[in-house]
């Protein structure tokens, strides 16, 4: 009996141990997974700034529009082939002498009177006019469409510019911060130095001013910095303090080259605004033939009802009766033939080919631009090469020779001159490097939007 009940505690104990030790990993496991999607979603990445920007962006809503308002007008001007139906109800008080609208006859009382009528109106020929609009609104809507989509990539250039330059700020203002420490050290250092008489106080006071430098560049960094992410927040709509802190781009001095020739016939092939361009062109082409359809006649059909009522009429005051009585049914073919209208249509259709002419030269002043662009980002990509490398090496020199310095400072066997010019080079052409390499990664992002490659 005892040895039952020693092993049911036992059992108990080790189940409560086993249970304890379940729940303390759950927690640390949950804990865990917490702080990971705690961590993950409070990072941004460059991908998810440029999503968010083409869902929110309100000047890019603003431009989508323009898809919308194109395509009411491409399903009008469809509808413009159907005939047209109208319905008119009148009603009016006669005093004194007038004509009866029931019998035609001169009356000289007060009365009611009144008619109703359904007018129909179908155009059978016009000169191709809604044809040729029908095409130029089709036109309309493909070039549309290819200039929202050119808007979502300036838009996405516009991100990554921020972003980098987000991160740029970041870097520098930790570079700053860097600086700062040292100099701050070497002042400390030297103030102690100074009350024991052992340091020069020139050498103390030069050191002093480069801290106050330092300082003031620290504050204006972070001028920099709070510019560039209020600008990253307005262009995903959101506020300051929805911005949360930016995932690092990837450096790799690597890239695919590509010849000025390359790029740019690349780019004319890739970018959507040629391709609008080029239904711009279709759409004046079109607008032409819209406008020379009025050198045309036009046919048209015509149909009505309609009937009258009168207050003294024999029928009496009863307005179905009457209309029953009086019905007027009527079906008419109009033929209009333009002779002379003040030179009003070729004065129009002059103006549209000029429409169409500045559409063409502004194709040729895109594909100037384009190719004046591409020879830039290709040169800027060779030079930004040679840039990181170069501030690399340099970077390593003035290290090198900045550390000899400060052992030399350290010793007393320098002054501040040597000292401050050593660190100011080596702070410069860390600076100048931590730019470079955002430069080049803008550049990459740059060559990649006319290679096509942009994928974000």
């Amino acid at each position: 009996m005892f040895l039952a009940r020693a092993m049911e505690r036992m059992v108990k104990t080790l189940w409560m141990k086993n249970f304890v030790i379940v729940t303390v990993v759950f927690i640390i496991s949950y804990s865990s997974t917490i702080s990971v999607m705690g961590q993950t979603s409070a990072r941004l990445s460059l991908t998810e700034c440029v999503r968010l920007a083409v869902e929110h962006n309100p000047t890019l809503k603003q431009t989508e529009l323009n898809l919308y308002r194109n395509e009411v007008n491409y399903k009008q001007a469809h509808y413009n082939r159907l005939p047209s139906l109208e319905g008119n109800i009148e009603h009016g008080y006669n005093e004194g002498r007038s004509v009866n609208a029931t019998t035609n006859q001169f009356v000289n009382t007060s009365y009611y009177s009144g008619g109703q009528s359904l007018f129909l109106s179908a155009p059978i020929f016009n000169g191709f006019q809604i044809l040729h609009d029908i095409r130029r609104r089709a036109s309309a809507r493909e070039a549309g469409k290819f200039e929202f989509e050119s808007a979502v990539n300036e838009l996405k250039l516009d991100v990554i510019e921020a972003y980098v330059l987000v991160l740029t700020a970041q870097d520098m203002l930790q570079q700053m911060e860097g600086q700062l420490a040292v100099t701050q050290e070497n002042v400390d250092r030297m103030e102690v130095m100074q009350w024991e008489g052992a340091a020069d106080p020139g050498d103390f006071y030069d050191l002093k001013g480069q801290l106050r430098t330092d300082q003031n560049l620290l504050e204006t960094n972070k001028q920099v910095l709070y510019d560039r992410q209020l600008r990253l927040a307005a262009l995903l709509n959101r506020t300051m303090e929805e911005l949360p802190e930016l995932e690092p781009l990837p450096f790799s001095i690597d890239q695919k080259r590509y010849s000025s020739d390359e790029l740019y016939s690349t780019a004319m092939n890739v970018l959507p605004q040629f391709k609008a361009l080029d239904w711009r062109i279709k759409e004046a082409q079109q607008q032409i033939k819209v406008t020379k359809s009025d050198y045309y006649p036009s046919l048209s059909l015509a149909a009505s009802i309609q009937s009258r009522f009168s207050s003294i009429d024999e029928s009496g005051f009863n307005y179905w009766q009457q209309f029953r009585n009086y019905p007027a049914k009527g079906v008419s073919l109009n033929l209009r033939i333009p002779i002379f209208n003040k030179m009003r249509v070729r004065t129009q259709v002059k103006l549209a080919k000029l429409d169409l002419d500045e559409v063409r030269w502004e194709r040729e002043i895109r594909e100037n631009a384009l190719r004046e662009e591409t020879a830039k980002a290709v040169f800027s990509m060779k030079t930004l090469r040679e840039n990181v490398n170069n501030l690399r090496e340099q970077e390593q020199s003035y290290q090198e020779a900045f550390r000899i310095a400060q052992v030399h400072f350290d010793a007393g066997n320098s002054n501040s001159v040597i000292f401050l010019t050593a660190k100011n080079k080596l702070d410069n052409t860390r600076n100048a490097l931590v730019i470079k390499q955002y430069e080049w990664i803008m550049q990459k992002y740059i060559n990649d939007y006319y290679a096509g490659t942009l994928d974000l």
